[in-house]
């Protein structure tokens, strides 16, 4: 599918990857995570007051609203004043629930009762490797073909 090239990201050398990627990490971290100190981990990246992801989103709308505050045209104001609606108001309880949410998870200290760590092998109790193992899942691999048959005519 084509784009624009200032949004084309194939297009970006490979040292540097979209800003996205860290927070598609946090996303996989938190998916992995078999405890709640894992977790709260990954949210105080997210979360953080001065340096975390909403913090720099919130900076960029401010920037963005008072880019277009000087733009000049009658549409612009009620964009700028949409943007700053939105670091203000929607960005910040995002931010203040993201954050409660990471201290409540950092106060408990436990492990997630349906994520474990795994060490590649079974338990004595168990006869095949838990669904709920925090591992992904071994690679699939084909059955092998069976050997190739010499076809001639039979007789």
């Amino acid at each position: 599918m084509a784009c624009d090239a200032d949004f084309d990201t194939d297009d970006r050398p490979a040292s540097y990857p979209p800003s996205s990627a860290s927070v598609a990490h946090l996303a996989s971290r938190v998916r992995a995570a078999t405890t709640t100190d894992d977790t709260a981990a990954a949210l105080t990246e997210l979360a953080a007051p001065h340096d975390g992801v909403l913090t720099a989103i919130e900076d960029v709308l401010t920037a963005t609203a008072d880019f277009y505050d000087g733009l000049g045209e009658p549409s612009d104001p009620p964009i700028a004043r949409r943007l700053r609606y939105l670091a203000d108001e929607v960005l910040r309880t995002i931010h203040t629930d993201l954050s409660d949410t990471r201290n409540q998870l950092a106060d408990r200290h436990a492990p997630h009762p349906g994520r474990s760590t795994c060490a590649q092998e079974v338990p004595a109790n168990e006869r095949e490797r838990s669904a709920v193992c925090a591992c992904p899942p071994p690679p699939r691999t084909l059955p092998t073909p069976p050997p190739p048959v010499a076809v001639g005519l039979r007789r």
